[in-house]
């Protein structure tokens, strides 16, 4: 994912500092390549056609949202509390049986779901087999529950 931003200073406090991915290589203030895990890249960060741009406008064609793909519960748990300790507002929370989800805008308006996978034996199914996706209100203090450590 390479994403255009009016501010990398300020897209970096966010994707670093909020969200916790790691920076692996900076141009000054046009661009950045962050990361998880060590990995080269998963999202690049530019300033080349919008430093101090504005979104583009409701209604208008381009991403909806990225999705940010977490391990487990305890990991996601973990974003969240992130953006709390952050007072970073989200946009909504959901359950849809295969997965829970976090979402919420970047500092350019760049829509962000952080999700984590349910594991498929735990998929809600249909008579004939196929998932059964539904959206729910997310249980948010059930899944900050995950935070605590065992006794």
């Amino acid at each position: 994912m390479h994403l255009k931003v009016a501010n990398l200073d300020r897209s970096l406090e966010f994707y670093c500092g909020v969200l916790g991915f790691e920076l692996v290589q900076r141009f000054g203030d046009q661009a950045a390549f962050i990361s998880a895990g060590g990995y080269h890249h998963h999202i690049g960060l530019n300033t080349w056609e919008s430093k101090g741009g504005k979104p583009p406008p409701y209604g208008t064609t381009g991403l909806y949202h990225l999705a940010i793909l977490y391990p487990d519960r305890p990991s996601l748990a973990d974003a969240l509390q992130r953006l709390l300790e952050a007072d970073y507002p989200l946009d909504g929370a959901s359950d849809h049986g295969v997965s829970e989800a976090l979402y919420l805008s970047d500092p350019d308006q760049n829509g962000v779901e952080l999700y984590r996978d349910r594991p498929q034996s735990e998929w809600p199914r249909s008579a004939d087999g196929n998932p059964s996706m539904f959206t729910r209100p997310l249980d948010l203090r059930g899944l900050l529950v995950e935070l605590k450590e065992p006794n």
